[in-house]
């Protein structure tokens, strides 16, 4: 449900009508499954992102980390081998 609810758009409120939930169970749910995944993930966290307009001299998806590592990617990538690309770099 949680999968459901960040892929969604929608306001906390308006998924849990749509979907028949208490507000306040729904949330104590979120809360406890983003305690759970922080400490599966060493923490990791949500972070702020920007929408960069078309036509700047970057690929499709470009992801900028701590540190300046920048990864981009164009339509079409082999999610496979990026995803092998950041487990590394999170080992770095």
């Amino acid at each position: 449900m949680v999968v459901d609810y960040e892929a969604s758009g929608l306001s906390q409120q308006r998924f849990c009508d749509q979907r028949g939930v208490p507000l306040k169970t729904f949330v104590r749910y979120l809360a406890r499954q983003r305690e759970e995944q922080a400490g599966k993930n060493g923490g990791q966290r949500w972070v702020a992102v920007e929408v960069a307009a078309k036509g700047r001299d970057v690929g499709e998806l470009c992801i900028v980390l701590d540190g300046g590592r920048r990864i981009e990617v164009n339509r079409g990538f082999d999610a496979e081998t990026l995803r092998r690309l950041m487990v590394a770099l999170e080992r770095a």
